[in-house]
Order: structure tokens, then sequence, then C-alpha cells
């Protein structure tokens, strides 16, 4: 059973940097495609980041890009997402997830499809 676990999470300052780590045990990360996808209060999950696990291609909904940078380390089994100038409209609890490649996607628009395993998600919070 493949577990995900996230870290680094926090309070950060309008405008500020925060990178988020989502470590997998149970499997080996080159073997699955991994996103990172948030919640905020009272709404509905979004996908924000995708990196395929065959060839390390990423995609970003339209809302982060050029803000955001997903990557991997395979030897540490380990999925980051930096964030930088960052906005009060990216808090959220930010959770990783993993999927089997070819039935796990993610859309521009942030919708998502094929994301069989989770973490529990780490919160971030951006205040002025």
């Amino acid at each position: 059973q493949l577990q995900l676990v996230e870290s680094g999470g926090g309070l950060v300052q309008i405008g500020g940097s925060l990178r988020v780590s989502c470590t997998v045990s149970g499997g080996t990360l080159d073997s699955y495609d991994i996103g990172w996808f948030r919640q905020a209060a009272g709404k509905a999950r979004e996908g924000v980041a995708f990196i395929s696990g065959s060839d390390g291609r990423a995609a970003y909904v339209e809302s982060v890009k050029d803000r955001f940078t997903i990557s991997r380390d395979n030897t540490k089994n380990t999925v980051y997402l930096q964030m930088s100038s960052l906005r009060p409209e990216d808090t959220a609890v930010y959770s990783c997830a993993a999927g089997i490649p070819g039935t796990a996607t993610m859309w521009p628009d942030g919708g998502f499809t094929g994301m069989t395993y989770w973490g529990k998600g780490t919160l971030v919070t951006v205040k002025g």
C-alpha cells in the first residue's frame, strides 16, 4: 500500500515563499504520477500541479503558473512544491496524491481524475 506524507506547511507573509514536501513509501516514486491538490475552507478540492512519473513533465493550474514549481527527487522518494509570490487566496490544505500512469491526469482548470493514493495534507496560511 502506497503511503504519502506531506510536510512543510505553515504561516507565510503575502508575497513570500514556501516549499512543501510529499514523501512516498511502500513503492517507487517513478512508478506513479504525482499531483499536488488544495482545498480551501468551504471550497472544492482543486488540482494545483502534476508531474509525470515516466518523463517528469509538469502541468499547472492556470492560477499558479509562473509562481509554483513541482519537482521530484526519486532518490529520496519525495515530490516538492515550491511556492512563491504567495497570495491570501493560496491559503488551503495542500495534499499530494499518486496515480497510475495512463489513468491519472489533471486538467488546466484544476479538475483531476485517477488519483488513487492520498496524503492527509498540510495547512498553508498566507497572511498580510
